[in-house]
């Protein structure tokens, strides 16, 4: 019984750690997958809603253009990687993506912190304004992918 537990413990840590070393050799997005908007809305749909839905749509959306503005020259969309545009995926150029991804986090995290105890103190009515103007701007990307096919 005891030799079974162990080959058993044996196989899973070999397996964890293929696993892991294919994780960290993978194409990474330059975009994250996780700048998605489920779903757009309008404003009588705001207007339905309480602040504190209003606020984590508000922050969601900053989420989402903050990990995606800065990369519009290059991609729009999550999922695209450095190899898919022609840019060598050598040590050099994942160190500056993970720099960069290191630095979106941090700033995230610091304007998420900003947003949650300051926000609550806006009027419903500038939150609503503030999450149509946003969406817009993650829509008009769509229009910019247009352009870019020209």
């Amino acid at each position: 019984m005891k030799s079974k537990i162990i080959l058993l413990s044996i196989l899973f840590f070999l397996t964890t750690g293929a696993i892991s070393a294919q994780a960290k050799n993978a194409p990474r997005s330059i975009i994250s997958t996780t700048a998605l908007i489920r779903k757009y809305h309008d404003q009588k749909e705001l207007s339905g809603m309480q602040k504190g839905e209003l606020l984590e749509l508000y922050i969601e959306r900053i989420k989402v253009l903050v990990k995606t503005l800065p990369y519009i020259a290059l991609v729009t969309k999550p999922g695209v990687t450095m190899s898919d545009l022609g840019i060598p995926d050598d040590s050099e150029h994942k160190k500056t993506l993970d720099n960069q991804a290191v630095g979106t986090t941090t700033f995230l995290d610091t304007t998420v912190e900003f947003q949650r105890k300051m926000m609550p103190y806006s009027d419903k009515v500038n939150l609503i304004a503030a999450i149509l103007f946003y969406e817009g701007t993650l829509k008009s990307l769509h229009e910019f992918n247009d352009l870019n096919e020209m």
